[in-house]
This record gives C-alpha cells, sequence and structure tokens, in this order.
C-alpha cells in the first residue's frame, strides 16, 4: 500500500482507538483509562458524555473500515446507552449513573443529549441496527425538550425538564450543531443540515457582531451576552469565562464541513445585524481559524482562555484544542483547495506542525492527558478526573477528519441535497 496522508490518518485513527479497546470496555458500557498506566479508573461512575462519545470514537472507527471490534465496542456502549442512561419512560437521558445502571445524576444535560445525538449519527453512519431509529427519536426529544425560542438549545433541565438556571451556553449549541452535520452525513436528511446552519449561523454570525468577530460562551436566557458569567472561577472546566481558542478552531472545522455541503452563502442564510464576514462558510471558517491561531497558538498548544485583546487569562494547553486545530487543519485545507485558495500549502503545513505536538499530550499508556499547565520548573501533566468526559474523543475526531478530508470529501454512498432553512 502507497503511504499516502489518508492512509497515515486512518492508521492514526485506529491506532488511537486500539489503545482503548478492550480495556475501555466495562462489563457494561465503559470505563475511563488513565493516561500514564492505562488501568482502568477505580471510580466506577458513567458520565452520558463519555458514554456517547466512546460509541462515536468506535463507529468512526467501524466507517473507516476498521477492524470487527470497532463495531462490537460501539454495539456494546448503545446497549448501556439505551439501558442505562435512557429514563424508563424514554423522555431523556441520565447524566451520571454507575456501572449497573443505576441513577447517579438525574441532570437532563443539553451538552449530554447533544451527544447522544451524534453517538446514534454515527452509529447510523455506521449501519448499526436500529441507530438511525434512535437518532430521529432524539432529534425529536431535542426539538420538543430543549429547542428555545431563538430555534437554539436551552440550558440544563431538571428531571420534570424545568430549566436549572436563566443561562443559555455556546457550547451545548457548538455540539449540536456538530451531531446535526454528523446526522446529516449519515442520513442526507435536509433537516439535519438545517438545524447545524441555523445554529452556526446564530453563535459564528448572529452574535459575534458585538464581539468584533470573536465567540462569546455564555448568554443569558434571551440570548443577550452575559460577559460578567463565572468570572470568579477562570479554570472552571466547561464554562470558564474569556475567549477559548479551542472553541474558535472547532467552530472553524464545522464551518468547513458547512461549505463542503451547504451552497448557502453566510449572507444568504439569515438577516439580522450580526458580523459581517466577506465570503461564505469557508471565509468564516478561515477567519475562526486565524484568530485561534493569533490569540491562542503557542508553538506547542493553544492557551485555555484569552481577553478580547488576546491577553492570556488562563495559560493552560488543554489536548482537545490540539487536537481541534488538528481536524480543523485538515478541513480547511480540503476547502481550500476546492475554492482554489492558495492558503491549502499554510494550513497542510500547520496541520502537521500540529500532529507533531502530539506526543506532548499522550501518556506512556496510550491515553492522552487532559492539559498541561505551566509551572516555574515546566509544565506539569494533568489527567482527567473521574467520572470523566474525554476517553479520546477528540483526537479520534481530529484523526477522523484528516482522513476522510484527505480521503473523499462527501460521504460515500449518499447523495445530498441542499436544504433550505426554517428559521
Amino acid at each position: 500500500m502507497i503511504d499516502t496522508p489518508s492512509n497515515a490518518n486512518r492508521g492514526r485513527l485506529l491506532a488511537t482507538l486500539r489503545m482503548q479497546y478492550p480495556d475501555a470496555l466495562a462489563e457494561r458500557g465503559f470505563q475511563l483509562l488513565h493516561p500514564m498506566s492505562g488501568d482502568p479508573y477505580t471510580d466506577h461512575r458513567r458520565h452520558l458524555v463519555a458514554t456517547c462519545r466512546s460509541i462515536a470514537n468506535f463507529a468512526v472507527g467501524a466507517v473507516a473500515d476498521g477492524p470487527e471490534w470497532c463495531l462490537d465496542a460501539a454495539e456494546h456502549g448503545l446497549a448501556f446507552l439505551r439501558q442505562a442512561h435512557r429514563t424508563d419512560d424514554g423522555d431523556g437521558y441520565h447524566l451520571v449513573v454507575d456501572g449497573d445502571g443505576e441513577p447517579l445524576d438525574r441532570t437532563r444535560s443539553a451538552y449530554g443529549h447533544a451527544f447522544v445525538l451524534l453517538a446514534y449519527a454515527r452509529a447510523t453512519a455506521a449501519d448499526i441496527d436500529g441507530a438511525e431509529d434512535d437518532l430521529v427519536a432524539t432529534h425529536e426529544l431535542i426539538e420538543d425538550r430543549f429547542r428555545d425560542g431563538a430555534g437554539m438549545l436551552r440550558s440544563d433541565c431538571a428531571p420534570d425538564w424545568t430549566e436549572q438556571e436563566e443561562y443559555r451556553g455556546q457550547n451545548a449549541n457548538m455540539h449540536a450543531c456538530e451531531a446535526y452535520l454528523a446526522a446529516y452525513e449519515a442520513t442526507g436528511e435536509p433537516r439535519y443540515l438545517d438545524r447545524a446552519r441555523h445554529i452556526a449561523h446564530k453563535i459564528t454570525i448572529a452574535l459575534a457582531g458585538k464581539t468584533d468577530g470573536l465567540l462569546w460562551e455564555h448568554y443569558t436566557d434571551d440570548w443577550e451576552h452575559d460577559f460578567g458569567y463565572n468570572e470568579d472561577e477562570p479554570r472552571h472546566q466547561f464554562r470558564p469565562p474569556g475567549y477559548q481558542p479551542g472553541h474558535h478552531v472547532e467552530w472553524a472545522k464545522f464551518l468547513a464541513l458547512l461549505d463542503r455541503y451547504d451552497d448557502a452563502t453566510v449572507a444568504d442564510t439569515e438577516g439580522g445585524d450580526g458580523y459581517v464576514s466577506e465570503g461564505g462558510w469557508y471565509a468564516r471558517a478561515l477567519e475562526l481559524f486565524e484568530t485561534a491561531i493569533e490569540y491562542g497558538w503557542t508553538e506547542t498548544g493553544f492557551v485555555y482562555t484569552h481577553e478580547e485583546d488576546g491577553a492570556p487569562i488562563v495559560p493552560d494547553q488543554y489536548g482537545w484544542a490540539l487536537a481541534e486545530a488538528i481536524g480543523a487543519s485538515a478541513a480547511l485545507t480540503e476547502r481550500a483547495a476546492a475554492h482554489e485558495d492558495d492558503a491549502a500549502d499554510r494550513l497542510r503545513t500547520l496541520n502537521r506542525r500540529f500532529i507533531e505536538c502530539t506526543d506532548r499530550y499522550r501518556g506512556p499508556a496510550g491515553p492522552w492527558y487532559e492539559k498541561r499547565v505551566p509551572t516555574d520548573h515546566g509544565d506539569d501533566l494533568v489527567a482527567p478526573d473521574p467520572p470523566g468526559v474525554e476517553p479520546d474523543y477528540h483526537p479520534v475526531s481530529a484523526f477522523y477528519e484528516c482522513w476522510r478530508s484527505a480521503h473523499d470529501a462527501q460521504p460515500a454512498d449518499r447523495t445530498f441535497t441542499t436544504a433550505n432553512t426554517d428559521e
């Protein structure tokens, strides 16, 4: 076999999965592995996001024609998702359960349900029996329970579906966009592309008008910027104050995919007084990517958060941000070539540089550390805390995007049509 970038990235994808399999599989569901030893954590809690990310990981391994155990592992996870996380009446998913499937945290998490949608979408792409039915049901659940008056996901809810706080989050909506893109890739259904397009426009265009094109994270329940949110918790794991370069590159990847599938221009999708970008989804994706490089890239990783002028707030460097830059640079390289843009060579060079940096985050056992924290004596490596939500989903997603961007821009055996937004 000729060694091509496509083959190399498929190898990286499957090697990452092989470091998870079979040790990540518990008797029921999945267990987090320590990056130093490779041993499972002794904590037996199972987080909804980790369950769904693990399913998505192994499903894309199957899509990439990986070993048969990729499909087996994805089906193993789906059984736990359906039997343990899903409520008895099917009206939502518990956020945390124990190894026996007993609920420990019954929060109806918007972020978590976005990953439920992603898990079923990836499983549908892998042709797993029943996955598309669950994909449709989850889409309908999100429509009924999470979609607010702005057509976006509302915040986390109690078991009775009352909101826990007057909050709207960029992060949950970003991952909903990711899931809807994956659902469109798996099915070709225009309604999923509609949802992805609407969320992307709201976050990266409409709301970015007040921040000179940067992406703010936190909003009130009527989608007003909440610039003071969590300002006293700069290292909050999921909702820190400030701007996150990692989310800028992540959005760059999703907008590149929208450019791949959607021939509508940014200006045509919806009206309003948001951020004005010259060009379509590709141009806006490239802007976000370049902003993350300018304000966040340190040559070895990305700072966690920064001020509006680029001054770092938290210099910690998370592995997930580097992984998302790998995927974004791959998707953007493919789109640059499609647009005959000479940025392709620079993007390709950056992609190689990002991949070279992955050794800084990979533990001796193979799984990635959560982050590197700068200290006076060098960087401290920090492993994820249990129950954990990061079973190497970001590296797997990155190498999957590298593989398919180099191999085939369009998902196989699907006919795609451009949908019109209904917003």
